[in-house]
């Protein structure tokens, strides 16, 4: 039995050949990859070889014991303090040995630096009396002993330091907003489906607590290994997924579970992402959700990711807001679970290939109805304006209605002039004969109507014949229907 090895990435996937049998290949069961993001939000990165670099670690010492597990937390909080109340009790029981107390304590004419210390143990007592302000009043300091006074000064100055040191931190590391991401939901698996006529990429996210997420805002990554042009390989490349950042749909009121939604267009790296080549495809798609916690006031984010084996094509989330008498009930039981749905198979990319490959079939018909709407909107605008001749003139020439024959009789000459099978024969004999191009035949038609229109010009009155030449109406009226004519056109 022989053993063959693929890599894919960072997947690994074994395929055992038998050797008996039928001898056909059986994939074993893919390996589980390893995620950049896993679901509760941990991020999967360790940093190694760091060499010198460790000691920036301890320039921001405080955000270090923040970061910190509990366990090292509340090991450094009683370690801190148990060396600096031997150290301080030490240097208590230093003077009264240098002193020379410990000997005559029990002599009530002499007068120690602190009473009743006479050994170790007492020194530590009179100290945690100090530290702790309980004050029993058997150990106290006297006035005899300067040095006591200026270690007592330090102590004081010490105990205020390790104090706001250590319980600001343990205050910062219990009102992280970590937990709270705990109860903000995200669905098991995101689904591909048509929305509003578009191939749609959806999620559902919730909130648990009845404390609302203010300013709440989400964002998705699309981490993706890919080669450059140049042949640079880039392992993570981290694109944006537009959740309607341009629109404003980022931005969520998150009182019960809302679906977000990712439009597959041209923009989308999903453009070319079928169903077919989803199976082969390797991507992980990160999602961050971020707010201020209501009741704290503190920035709170909460993340999942979702692989490629947890896109589910063709589904579609199941509805969990009803109505009842006087609220809005949500069933969280129905939070994960979708249908299938129809849905195409094909990527966006082929949809509109195939949409370009069928639009050629309609677009002669929609060229012609194109022009002879054209033409029908150039005619209307004649005769509008044909109608604008003040009615005296009308009256003169005594045939109101040739104008629009006329147009009307120039707008089908014209027509007929793009329609081979309306032309002459003369035309059409000229059409067939080899040499001649479509220009010369245009020209020649065009002539044609020129010519007809010129010959229904010469059976107009003369005063018309001045006007369809091309002269100007004004310069040819009276002065009385010059003003007549001013006043309509204005």
């Amino acid at each position: 039995m022989s053993a063959l090895r693929k890599k894919f990435g960072d997947d690994y996937q074994v395929v055992t050949t038998s050797s008996s049998g039928s001898g056909f290949n059986q994939p074993a069961p893919k390996r589980k990859r390893q995620r950049f993001v896993d679901k509760n939000g941990r991020c999967n990165v360790q940093h190694g070889n760091l060499g010198s670099e460790t000691s920036r670690y301890l320039s921001d010492l405080f955000t270090t014991l923040v970061d910190l597990k509990w366990r090292w937390n509340l090991f450094i909080f009683v370690l801190t303090y148990t060396v600096a109340w031997l150290f301080m009790a030490s240097m208590w029981w230093v003077i009264a040995y240098i002193r020379g107390d410990l000997y005559k304590a029990h002599d009530d004419k002499y007068t120690p630096c602190v009473a009743n210390v006479y050994n170790f143990p007492s020194a530590f007592l009179f100290f945690i009396e100090t530290e702790a302000t309980i004050g029993y009043g058997f150990r106290y300091i006297t006035d005899k002993c300067p040095e006591g006074i200026i270690l007592f000064l330090f102590q004081s100055i010490l105990g205020s330091i390790v104090d706001a040191f250590l319980i600001g931190c343990m205050f910062i590391k219990m009102s992280q907003p970590k937990k709270r991401a705990e109860t903000l939901m995200f669905s098991e698996h995101a689904v591909i489906s048509m929305r509003d006529g578009k191939l749609t990429l959806m999620f559902r996210v919730g909130n648990l607590r009845n404390s609302h997420m203010v300013s709440a805002q989400i964002r998705c990554k699309l981490l993706k290994s890919r080669q450059t042009p140049e042949g640079e390989f880039l392992p993570l490349d981290q694109l944006e997924l537009d959740v309607g950042f341009s629109t404003g749909a980022d931005q969520l009121f998150l009182v019960s579970p809302l679906t977000i939604c990712h439009v597959i267009d041209t923009k989308s790296p999903f453009y070319e992402l079928s169903q077919r080549s989803m199976q082969t495809e390797q991507f992980e798609i990160v999602v961050i959700l971020e707010g201020i916690v209501e009741t704290t006031g503190m920035t709170c984010q909460a993340r999942t990711s979702y692989t490629e084996d947890e896109v589910l094509w063709g589904h579609r989330f199941f509805p969990v807001i009803s109505l009842e008498e006087g609220f809005f009930k949500v069933d969280y039981s129905q939070f994960h679970a979708t249908f299938e749905v129809p849905t195409p198979a094909y990527s966006v990319k082929e949809q509109e290939e195939m949409l370009l490959i069928s639009s050629p079939v309609m677009a002669p018909s929609l060229s012609s109805s194109r022009e002879k709407n054209n033409s029908v909107d150039c005619l209307d605008t004649l005769e509008d304006t044909s109608t604008k001749l003040p009615s005296k003139l009308q009256k003169m020439t005594g045939r109101g209605d040739l104008p629009r024959k006329l147009l009307r009789m120039s707008s089908t000459t014209s027509e007929k002039a793009y329609s081979f099978g309306d032309l002459s024969m003369k035309l059409q004999r000229i059409s067939s004969v080899p040499g001649n191009s479509e220009e010369k035949l245009v020209l020649k038609t065009t002539k044609m109507s020129s010519d007809l229109m010129s010959q229904s010009v010469a059976d107009l009155p003369p005063k018309l014949q001045r006007l369809a030449g091309g002269g100007r109406m004004e310069g040819h009226l009276p002065p009385k229907l010059r003003k007549m004519n001013s006043d309509r056109f204005t």
